[in-house]
């Protein structure tokens, strides 16, 4: 079983930063992708972006030169630096987490974007 626990996230105004971060626990292999998802009200989830065991991404073209993704493999750990935040980014943003056929989500976390 594979646990998810994100931290960060909050409010920020219109061109502020923000960073989110997600911790993996349980049985973690070394070629799990990693990722974050996003769901703002009334929509449905969405991918953001996602990063591989070997650091390959792949953003969502709304996000992209705005958000860089990274992990710490020893630490089971991805992170999402986000800047030039929008309005329109205003979601709960969930962490995730592919291995095998397998298919795990974080509880999320809430971003908010004022403008």
């Amino acid at each position: 079983q594979v646990q998810l626990v994100e931290s960060g996230g909050g409010l920020v105004q219109a061109g502020g930063s923000l960073s989110v971060s997600c911790v993996a626990s349980g049985s973690i292999f070394s070629s799990a992708r990693m990722g974050w998802y996003r769901q703002a009200p009334g929509k449905r989830r969405e991918l953001v972006a996602t990063i591989t065991s070997v650091g390959f991404t792949n953003y969502a073209e709304a996000v992209k030169g705005r958000f860089t993704i990274s992990r710490d493999n020893a630490k089971n750990a991805v992170y999402l630096q986000m800047n030039s935040l929008k309005p329109e980014d205003t979601a709960v943003y969930y962490c995730n987490l592919v291995q095998r056929v397998y298919a795990y989500w974080g509880q999320g976390t809430q971003v908010t974007v004022s403008s």
